[in-house]
């Protein structure tokens, strides 16, 4: 018995309606992809794969507690991006989406053969799941899908999905239509889906971070293409460290130069504020310093704490 997620009467794309019944499926095309026709089910196949498969994010999946909250509840809907002053970044690889960085976040829209329930039927039921990796495919394709249910939650959030510039979700769809869709996914256990949709919103930066470990690979995804990019990200931190130890180095210089001033000046009052200017200075860049320090540390270790009690606790 095939196995669909949704119903018929709640599929939003009825252009496969009929398909393999009538002799001009031999025109059929993929909807929304009018280079592939339907008739080719091996390039259909391996579209879906290189459309849906996560590959190297799937091979970190077992670290993802490391860079990121276990909850797959853990993406923010469209209208909370615009609160966190994020901007929506359109992006056709899988691997990209629901990764941010700084103030982008990347999401990938809504394919329309994939609101078909007679594509689901021919391609992605359950009963075929087990035939050449479909199980792996079927199981990122729900976990995808499943992420729209957290994304757009609202109707303020159907209207940014539907936006001219986004279009995140096909034209001619309403909001009631969408969340009749939707609510199939919305409740899939993990169990169902592909490793990395048991997380919601990735940081980038860890990504690109522990990419270096678990996958030997220089990044996970580049975001500077220049070198002038590249070398810019080390400058504010250079800047800061240069700027820190030249404040040190010559508070040091002028309580090292007071010391040895000629004695005759030692009853001066100006020697005196010499030297406690420089002790002072010292001491200001070393309590801001071993501050900033203990800020990083406390963020670091609460971070891990609570990615080591999500789990294993």
């Amino acid at each position: 018995m095939i196995r669909l997620p949704f119903e018929k009467n709640c599929q939003l794309e009825d252009s496969l309606d009929g398909l393999g019944n009538h002799p001009q499926d031999e025109d059929l095309r993929l909807p929304g992809h009018p280079r592939i026709f339907m008739t080719h089910a091996d390039t259909i196949r391996s579209h879906l794969k290189q459309e849906h498969l996560l590959k190297d994010l799937e091979r970190l999946s077992g670290y993802l507690w490391m860079m990121s909250k276990q909850d797959s509840r853990s993406i923010s809907p469209l209208h909370r991006q615009g609160v966190k002053r994020r901007t929506i970044v359109l992006t056709e690889d899988p691997r990209l989406h629901l990764i941010w960085y700084h103030d982008h976040i990347f999401i990938k829209p809504l394919p329309k053969y994939l609101l078909s329930y007679n594509f689901w039927q021919a391609y992605l039921s359950a009963d075929d799941a087990t035939l050449d990796g479909g199980e792996s495919l079927r199981k990122a394709i729900l976990g995808y899908l499943r992420t729209y249910a957290h994304l757009v939650r609202y109707e303020s959030d159907f209207r940014i999905a539907i936006r001219e510039d986004l279009k995140l979700i096909p034209e001619g769809v309403s909001f009631k239509e969408f969340c009749d869709f939707i609510i199939a996914f919305e409740y899939l256990p993990d169990s169902e889906v592909a490793g990395r949709y048991a997380f919601g919103e990735i940081r980038l930066s860890r990504l690109n971070f522990y990419a270096m470990i678990f996958l030997r690979k220089q990044n996970f995804h580049r975001v500077h293409g220049q070198y002038s990019d590249y070398f810019g990200i080390y400058f504010a931190p250079l800047l800061f460290l240069f700027g820190t130890l030249s404040v040190l180095t010559s508070a040091m210089q002028l309580t090292m130069a007071v010391e040895v001033v000629d004695p005759i000046w030692k009853d001066n009052g100006f020697w005196d504020a010499c030297r406690w200017v420089g002790t002072i200075v010292m001491g200001i860049v070393s309590v801001l310093a071993s501050w900033l320090i203990a800020l990083f540390l406390h963020k670091f270790t609460k971070e891990w704490v609570i990615a080591i009690r999500h789990q294993w606790f």
